[in-house]
């Protein structure tokens, strides 16, 4: 039984309909994945440059031996670093098979979706042909029943075939839009879990990064730098060249200091003749010296003897010789002792 105007016109509209979603998805989804493909193609570009940049920090960190602690905290950066970018490589590999490849995948499926848009589309055109056909003929040869029969039989068969066409149409669009739904969802779920989980990483990886930097002690190297600077044989040499200059700086100014004291014992020092003590007769070291404080009364008994003894008068003139000798040797003597002593130079 063939099919009427109104549900035709109907099934036509429902093709159109499905037509423009299809292209919609089309379009859509191209963009999309345009857009994810550039995404993984630029992460897949930063892994390269961070790829770089470990290598960098590793070349130059090898290059720095002269600073211990820059060497072991960039070596360990570097490799953290290189860590970061081996998550970055997942990340690419997990956005290529899990979102790009099924974006790209509705390429297929549309147009798949347009070739069965194309069949009902071509069913429903020979539908309405073979109905036009039937309608000539019963206006022109209305008594014509063999070529009006033959030509109900070929609109029931085109008919038959339109609403075949058209009920697999439906199906397949529906089965096009809950996978499209799905699809969209599962997609997106799964690119933000990939960034998700690649960022937590990241973010575990760079803060060992930051410890890594942070533990970079300045104090050390540059301590380790002066030390290659100036070797500690040249700092010897110069700590001796220093305290030699000070010492002969000393010197020069104690010697200027002591030069008048020189000169002044030198002009107060006696001479030879002065600062070299009379020694007396050898003849007179046996002998008692003769206080001074005894010289008048030994005068006066000498008088008292003269008076009293006359008998004794030639042992008394001998005994006064003697005695005047004595006395003069004794009064040389006190004048040397009262003579004042002079410090002889050291």
């Amino acid at each position: 039984m063939s099919r009427t105007g109104a549900e035709m016109r109907a099934s036509e509209t429902q093709s159109k309909f499905i037509q423009d979603r299809v292209s919609l998805v089309e379009k859509h989804f191209g963009q999309l994945c345009d857009t994810m493909s550039s995404i993984t193609r630029k992460t897949a570009k930063l892994r390269d440059k961070g790829d770089q940049l470990a290598k960098d920090v590793t070349t130059y960190s090898e290059a720095n031996s002269h600073n211990p602690s820059t060497l072991r905290c960039l070596t360990e950066f570097a490799s953290n670093l290189s860590a970061i970018q081996d998550y970055r490589q997942a990340e690419v590999t997990r956005l290529d098979a899990k979102v790009v490849q099924p974006l790209s995948n509705y390429g297929i499926k549309c147009k798949q979706a347009k070739n069965d848009l194309k069949s009902a589309f071509n069913a429903q055109d020979k539908e309405t042909k073979q109905k036009r056909r039937l309608d000539m003929l019963r206006q022109k040869n209305p008594g014509n029943q063999s070529q009006i029969s033959q030509a109900e039989t070929e609109l029931q068969k085109a008919s038959v075939e339109a609403s075949r066409t058209s009920k697999n149409l439906h199906q397949q669009v529906d089965k096009f839009e809950l996978e499209k739904l799905k699809d969209v969802k599962k997609m997106l779920c799964d690119f933000v879990n990939i960034e998700m989980m690649f960022h937590a990483k990241a973010l575990e990886m760079y803060t060992q990064c930051f410890q890594n930097l942070t533990s970079v002690d300045v104090e050390e190297d540059i301590e380790e730098f002066r030390s290659k600077l100036t070797p500690p044989n040249s700092a010897a040499r110069m700590n001796m060249v220093r305290s030699s200059s000070y010492s002969s700086l000393n010197s020069n100014t104690n010697s200027k200091q002591s030069t008048p004291s020189k000169m002044n014992r030198q002009q107060s020092a006696p001479t030879s003749s002065q600062s070299t003590p009379t020694k007396p007769p050898a003849g007179t070291q046996s002998r008692t010296r003769i206080p001074v404080m005894d010289l008048d009364d030994d005068d006066d008994d000498d008088d008292d003897d003269d008076d009293d003894d006359d008998d004794d008068e030639y042992e008394t003139d001998d005994e006064d010789d003697v005695t005047e000798s004595e006395l003069s040797t004794a009064r040389s003597q006190q004048k040397q002792q009262a003579q004042p002593r002079r410090v002889l130079p050291r």
